[in-house]
């Protein structure tokens, strides 16, 4: 089968890079959807629109790459396309509750056609076709009650939950939606698949209960649930809660308590940090007592200690000082709202993090207020004026650019378009 790779080469701040270039799951997006459909196509070719193709007559699949969607997706996309015969087009229903309830956010990919959604994911049994017909797919969200909290903070009866996708599909258009690929839609949803799983599947309830029995552990914390790569440390006092992937070459110290998160390769994870549903990539550096809950590193990130980041994305190769917290709470009664292209729109969460780019250094002691970004290649320097960070913060504000020759000391790496007057 060929496939076509629609570029979309608009670059998503903070970081400045287009949405194929960010990380999913430890994974450059364009990686993740390469390892996807490695047994589906032989011929790839990347272009700007169909009208650059030639009408061959060849079985060809076509996606735009900011699309983010995982295995189990595409298979069954594929498998209900060949057995159609005809020309599709990826849809989804009115009220499919991840779609409708996270994914039709600060985005225009996933958009309204009549009575359903459609997207940029085609399949051709004979090449390009003008006519394609809606392909109807379902994500299977599954409600899932996550914590009971105070109902100022969820619903009237203090419940939080979550409609998880087992077949996720996602536009990624905004930094947030980095957060929803890499959680709601990723681990997450793996954890969603799991117990969708246990539902039907006695053999495999008994055989974790088994395992657990054997390694004299509580069950989501056995190795059925917890996969580790080679070279490993792992403390014997740090609880390591599946479903969990931990990469190659990975340090986790004394009194580390890891949940449902994914670790690459080369990371260190010391004494006293805390990670709940998160994903730390390649070559990350956790000193003590840092914490993450539901947050994205991106690779060669360090976190120092005493700092907190929740719902938060943070680019390849940035630094966070110690003792930062980053708020994810309105504590007046309005809708979190963030910047996309020139306005401010509503996220449609009630709790959300902040951005960092890459290439940041950020100073000791600051607090964040929800949804800001903080641009690539900032400086921000502890300082009373710095203290409280309640706008978003660009690389012109960057506090390096106040010191002589500061521009050679920290060069920029990854500019706006703007920037070249484009």
């Amino acid at each position: 089968m060929r496939k076509i790779i629609l570029q979309d080469k608009r670059k998503i701040p903070p970081f400045n890079e287009p949405a194929r270039e960010l990380s999913v799951l430890c994974n450059p997006l364009w990686l993740h959807h390469r390892d996807i459909f490695a047994q589906y196509t032989t011929e790839e070719r990347e272009v700007n629109s169909l009208a650059e193709l030639e009408n061959e007559r060849v079985e060809t699949l076509v996606y735009r790459d900011n699309l983010y969607f995982d295995q189990h997706f595409i298979d069954e996309f594929i498998r209900r396309a060949k057995e159609s015969g005809k020309a599709c087009q990826v849809a989804f229903g009115l009220d499919d509750p991840a779609i409708t309830g996270q994914a039709v956010y600060l985005q225009r990919g996933i958009r309204r056609q009549g009575n359903y959604y459609v997207a940029d994911l085609w399949y051709y049994p004979y090449g390009i076709e003008p006519v394609v017909r809606p392909l109807m797919m379902d994500t299977e969200a599954r409600e899932i009650g996550f914590y009971h909290v105070p109902t100022h903070m969820s619903n009237i009866h203090g419940d939080l939950t979550y409609n998880l996708p087992t077949k996720p599909f996602l536009s990624i258009e905004h930094w947030m939606h980095i957060i929803h690929a890499n959680i709601d839609f990723g681990i997450f949803a793996i954890g969603a698949r799991f117990e969708k799983r246990l539902d039907y599947d006695v053999g495999l309830a008994l055989k974790l209960l088994w395992r657990g029995m054997l390694e004299r552990k509580q069950v989501l914390t056995s190795s059925q649930l917890v996969t580790v790569g080679k070279n490993c440390s792992i403390d014997p006092t740090a609880v390591i809660q599946g479903p969990a992937i931990i990469g190659d070459n990975v340090h986790v110290g004394a009194g580390v308590v890891l949940g449902n998160c994914i670790i690459g390769d080369n990371v260190t994870i010391d004494q006293g940090c805390q990670l709940m549903l998160s994903v730390v990539g390649d070559g990350t550096f956790l000193p003590f007592r840092a914490a993450l809950y539901r947050t994205i590193l991106m690779e060669d990130c360090m976190v120092a200690q005493n700092t907190c980041l929740q719902m938060c994305v943070v680019g390849r190769s940035s630094f966070i000082g110690a003792a930062n917290t980053f708020t994810d709470f309105m504590l007046v009664d309005r809708p979190i709202r963030t910047h996309f292209g020139a306005k401010l729109e509503e996220t449609g969460m009630t709790a959300l993090g902040g951005a960092v780019g890459h290439n940041v250094r950020i100073g000791s002691g600051m607090i964040i207020f929800p949804a800001r970004m903080i641009e690539s290649d900032v400086i921000l320097f502890a300082s009373p004026e710095r203290r409280v960070i309640s706008k978003n913060i660009y690389y012109e504000d960057s506090d390096h650019l106040k010191l002589k020759d500061g521009e050679k000391l920290h060069p920029r790496l990854y500019p706006r378009d703007d920037e070249f007057g484009v």
